[in-house]
């Protein structure tokens, strides 16, 4: 064992004719490495490589007592090797950066001074709509106006590219961010020079979208971040985080005849959020593990937000490298990754049973068919348990009056990396509907179907398998690549279904494989939703009625009057084992990802060169956010504050900062029409994340939330409480800003829970929020709230009861200041009624880290950045 100058002990390994060093992490760490789980032996090889002399010491050191009890409050900073984004989360992103440059500029210095360090990867595939279906062209025309709708933010993405360091644009049809990482990006293990040196490393990653753990699928780890943790890593400072507890997921048996990896992703979901484990590493192991293709291990791995877990990882083993050879990765590359695992430790074991924290065991083989809804994706149901889940919902109005019945199926969509990137899934889809079309089935008319697969590759493996012609007979023809219906952009509703649903005859329910059915989240009309996987979205698509118990009634009667049941179309094992070798080509994936990258549509959009963005005046689209100016500081502090909402249990991202469409009768639309937008065209929130002013106007704009607040308040109000006002909360917030009053919000369990985005915790920031007292935070949201300086607060158990009957008028006294901040630290706070009477508490800080607390004494990351960008330049923040 040899010792490299600041990159602790290293070794070698031979492979393809070349002599690579590697960190000898094994040799560091000890004969107890083989006891780590193999997500603390990655941590540790970065650590061993990333940190320098005693802090390094102290980390490894930190990481062998995690053995003695399976946890630590001990830091270690993790430096990836790259960033992945997408448009969506990335446009804010880069929007801060280019108003950060402004910010430099215009205090004499060079605004190129400012650039990311890593590499940083930006899929567009958030935009997509699926405003066309159901007919062979259905994606080209959808891309069109995607392209349209969207043109001045892909031109500032453009720029972005052009303007900085190591931007790399996917465009628009190449397909979803994670479903390309698994394809194009991921090396599992790559080169890098240091020093003149060829290194062999780990590829460990980061993305700005809670789904980036799919990629523990193929035993690469990453996770997901919020955009301005993102920025912080962009720039080269490591993301801080505590040595994470791992619950270890034993799985052993294999799954069952038509049982699928949807169906496995569901049951873990449901079974990890019973056990809780929010924030920790999942690590899955045991003999069951090897039985599972990358693919099917992809989709598990996808939900680790879910599960309400930082990752969802799988070892490196032989199903790794069948998926690289399967989607055409070089013979050099695999061999490196194999000699690099085996070499390093880290080569799958399915006998190995490494300390966990805890351990959850799974049989695979007792796993049935199963959909989860109506409103979460942990709430796991048998087939036939739908009907009943919907006996218990309140329904429509008048039921039975009108011509669909009480809950029509409204969406039924293939939709999401979740479950199109594997292509036993969409292949058993597609046999679905050969069966069906064989027995002349056919989709009812309200239904809006799709299909958005998360590469263009499936539209050549279903083409060579014969499916295509079998999925577009029963509607799905392939609407585009990307996200659409999964993060809100399924289009329109049929029109039977928009006036069934307001004449209160019908409630609609969205069928989908994707990975969230909160309440609204897909189609703001949509409350209710079923994950299911693709073969059985066409069932119900089929049936057309989400209340029909597919388990035991038939999905439809044939011409003849004969009975199809689901038992008669359900693809068998063997027909789908056969179709995936018949269609699957290793050359398609980079073929097909090169020649939509090359679309002319996309080479027409034009961008802006220089160094420094030059914003439009009148945009909708993008605006200079005021946060990222020198004079935003830091929001601790003691204070007096009045609650600006009060809301309970699973307050989601999409509740805080909505993606989907932007309703036509509302406060922001009213915005953006008087600023010369057409009502009846205004896209989704999502595309206008460029723009502070909409996205500040459209927080907690969803008719799921109550706050209590104001309980009786229209959709996105609250009530000023000096006044007894009711009125939107911008205005709300603007007026106590005016008033020199301090605002702070209160809420339940899971504050955050679901996607990343950043401008869930932005909005409060404008809104003056300086803290959020909760019940329980998400991990993301936790940390996007703290990198826009406000202060994440759990509140004790004995105090529920008070602080969610808080009035109009009651106020929270807290004692904040800069030197109570440290991990975990206990901050006092007092309820100060409106009738004089006080109860004091003290709530626990959220702040995991140093790093944290820095953030927050700060004010936030992109203070923190243009700080350390100033430094040694005389000029003082």
């Amino acid at each position: 064992m040899t010792s490299a100058q600041n990159s602790g002990p290293f070794t070698q390994v031979r492979v393809n004719g070349e002599v690579l060093r590697m960190t000898d992490t094994e040799g560091a760490f000890g004969p107890d490495y083989g006891r780590l789980p193999v997500v603390l032996r990655l941590l540790a090889e970065n650590v061993q490589r990333n940190m320098r002399g005693d802090e390094r010491a102290e980390a490894v050191g930190a990481l062998r007592r995690w053995l003695d009890t399976g946890s630590s409050t001990a830091e270690i900073d993790f430096l990836p090797i790259r960033v992945l984004m997408h448009d969506t989360t990335s446009t804010p992103a880069l929007v801060d950066i280019a108003a950060m440059r402004d910010t430099l500029a215009e205090h004499g210095q060079d605004p190129m001074a400012l650039n990311p360090l890593l590499r940083v990867d930006v899929s567009i595939d958030h935009s997509l709509a699926v405003e066309e279906y159901g007919r062979p062209d259905a994606a080209a025309r959808n891309l069109r106006h995607e392209i349209r709708r969207n043109r001045e933010r892909y031109q500032f993405l453009k720029w972005a590219s052009k303007a900085m360091n190591d931007v790399h644009i996917n465009p628009p049809g190449t397909g979803i961010m994670h479903t390309i990482n698994l394809e194009q990006l991921a090396t599992v293990v790559t080169t890098i020079e240091k020093d003149g040196v060829r290194w062999a490393v780990p590829d460990m990653m980061v993305g700005t979208d809670s789904h980036t753990p799919m990629i523990n699928g193929l035993g690469v780890l990453g996770w997901g971040v919020g955009g301005l943790e993102a920025q912080t890593v962009m720039f080269g400072m490591p993301a801080t985080l505590r040595i994470p507890d791992v619950v270890g997921v034993r799985l052993t048996g294999e799954l069952r005849t038509g049982t699928l990896a949807t169906d496995l992703a569901l049951t873990i979901t449901h079974r990890l959020r019973e056990v809780g484990v929010t924030g920790e590493f999942v690590e899955f192991f045991g003999p069951g593990v090897s039985t599972l293709t990358a693919g099917e291990r992809a989709v598990v791995a996808n939900m680790a937000p879910e599960y309400g877990a930082t990752t969802g990882y799988f070892p490196i083993d032989d199903m790794t490298l069948d998926y690289l050879r399967g989607t055409g990765r070089p013979a050099e590359h695999i061999r490196l990754v194999e000699a690099y695992a085996r070499q390093a430790g880290i080569w799958f074991d399915p006998q190995a049973a490494p300390v966990y924290t805890r351990v959850v065991d799974i049989d695979l083989s007792t796993i049935d068919m199963h959909a989860a809804g109506p409103r979460r994706p942990q709430d796991l149901l048998p087939v036939g348990g739908i009907r009943k889940a919907l006996q218990q919902e309140s329904g429509p109005a008048s039921p039975g009056a009108g011509p669909l019945p009480d809950f029509p199926v409204a969406l039924a969509a293939i939709t999401s990396c979740t479950n199109t990137s594997d292509p036993r899934l969409l292949i058993a889809a597609g046999l679905l509907a050969r069966n069906a079309r064989q027995r002349g089935l056919a989709v009812p008319d309200w239904v809006k179907t799709s299909l958005a697969p998360g590469s263009p590759a499936a539209a050549t493996y279903l083409r060579r398998a014969g499916l295509v012609d079998d999925l577009a007979s029963v509607g799905f023809d392939i609407v585009g690549f990307g996200c659409t219906t999964c993060i809100g952009n399924p289009g329109p509703l049929t029109p039977a279904v928009t006036t069934a649903r307001k004449e209160g005859t019908s409630e609609p329910v969205a069928i989908l494989s994707g990975n969230r059915n909160f309440p609204g989240r897909v189609h703001p009309d949509v409350e209710l939703g079923f994950i299911m996987s693709p073969p059985l979205v066409v069932a119900f698509a089929l049936a057309g009625d989400a209340k029909r118990d597919l388990s035991t009634e038939p999905v439809q009667h044939a011409a003849d009057g004969s009975p199809v049941y689901l038992s008669d179309v359900w693809p068998a094992r063997e027909d789908i084992d056969a179709l995936v070798v018949m269609a699957n080509h290793p050359g398609d994936f980079r073929r097909d990802f090169l020649a939509a990258s090359q679309d002319p549509q996309w080479q027409r959009v034009e961008a802006p060169d220089g160094a420094r963005y030059p914003w439009e005046e009148m945009s909708t689209i993008l605006r200079r956010p005021p946060f990222a100016a020198l004079s935003e500081g830091s929001l601790l502090g003691q204070y007096t504050a009045h609650p600006l909402l009060v809301l309970g249990d699973d307050i989601t991202t999409d509740h805080i900062s909505p993606a989907s469409a932007i309703p036509p009768a509302s406060g922001v639309a009213d915005f953006l029409v008087d600023r010369g937008e057409d009502r009846a065209d205004l896209n989704v929130f999502a595309s206008r994340r460029g723009n502070w002013e909409v996205m500040v106007r459209g927080a907690f704009h969803n008719k799921s939330v109550r706050n209590l607040l104001h309980p009786e308040a229209p959709v996105g109000q609250t009530i000023h409480a000096p006044s007894g006002d009711s009125m939107p909360i911008w205005d709300a917030a603007q007026r106590y800003r005016a008033e020199g009053e301090s605002l702070v919000l209160v809420a339940g369990e899971r504050y955050g829970m679901g996607s990343s985005r950043d401008w869930a915790a932005k909005a409060q920031r404008l809104l003056g929020v300086r803290a959020v007292i909760a019940a329980g935070f998400e991990r993301i949201h936790r940390s996007n709230l703290i990198g826009m300086g406000i202060l994440p607060l759990v509140m004790p158990a004995a105090m529920r009861d008070a602080l969610f009957s808080l009035k109009p008028g009651d106020r929270i006294m807290l004692d904040a200041a800069e030197e109570r901040i440290s991990p975990r630290a206990g901050i006092p706070a007092t309820i100060v009624r409106a009738d004089g009477t006080e109860e004091a508490f003290t709530a626990a800080a959220a702040v995991e880290t140093r790093l944290e607390c820095e953030l927050l004494v700060v004010g936030g990351v992109i203070p923190m950045i243009l700080r350390r960008t100033l430094q040694g330049t005389g000029v003082t923040p």
